[in-house]
């Protein structure tokens, strides 16, 4: 019995060493936990400040756009609402991608080259006025096209004055060919233009607007992308309006 009795306490003693064991191996594990989600959030509040610091650049980018025509009030701000509105009805997920967001923003800062007496000559362009203008879209993809962390956005500010059909600009791309975040910012931006007031006319309404875009869709729109436009009620268009104006 002695000999039972030294071995029962010998295993009592080897499992005692093996639960310290495992209780120190718990405790490190959990320290190493804990500093896990330390340095989690320590990294995660630098990513947020880091994209705090793009949207404020993308931001300071447009508003310096912007300033040039009194005009257009805060044309970037309510086009990039309007398209973000437009690709959640359109059922992508682009509608969370800030880089696209930042494209719509920045879709005319290739306008800051272009001379004011083009820019806001109240009178039809001519020919060569036309193609100078047209120039913004590809002098817009220059200035950011060394910009790594703007993406998308740089296929937007390129693409946004390209047309189903073709017959856009610059690269006369057409149907599918188009960056799908291109055709949706293109219908988002002729609404706005079509709403707004200008020094040579009055802004029309949304019914009239939708009207206008039909008129000219699967020619210079996707109509796919106009469907999805439809489905967005006047009473929400003109709370973007409003907040954004």
């Amino acid at each position: 019995m002695g000999d039972d009795g030294d071995e029962v306490e010998a295993l009592r003693a080897q499992l005692r060493a093996r639960d310290a064991e495992a209780a120190a191996k718990e405790s490190q594990l959990q320290r190493y936990a804990a500093d896990l989600r330390e340095t989690f959030k320590r990294e995660r509040a630098r990513t947020q400040e880091l994209r705090d610091s793009y949207v404020a650049t993308v931001r300071a980018l447009a508003n310096a756009v912007e300033a040039r025509d009194a005009y257009t009030g805060q044309h970037a701000e309510r086009v990039a609402a309007y398209g973000l509105r437009i690709a959640q009805a359109h059922g992508t997920r682009i509608a969370d991608d800030r880089q696209v967001e930042f494209g719509f923003l920045l879709h005319d800062v290739g306008k800051v080259a272009i001379p004011d007496a083009i820019l806001f000559k109240p009178d039809r362009l001519d020919a060569g006025e036309r193609a100078l203008m047209e120039r913004h879209a590809t002098i817009g993809w220059e200035i950011l096209r060394g910009v790594e962390w703007l993406g998308e956005a740089k296929l937007v500010v390129r693409h946004h004055h390209e047309r189903w059909d073709g017959n856009g600009y610059p690269d006369r791309l057409a149907g599918e060919e188009i960056p799908l975040p291109a055709r949706i910012f293109a219908v988002a931006d002729t609404l706005d233009a079509l709403t707004t007031d200008r020094p040579y006319r009055l802004g029309c309404s949304f019914a009239t607007a939708r009207d206008v875009i039909a008129e000219v869709t699967g020619s210079q729109f996707d109509p796919a992308v106009v469907e999805s436009f439809g489905a967005i009620s006047d009473a929400e268009l003109a709370s973007i309006w409003r907040k954004h104006s």
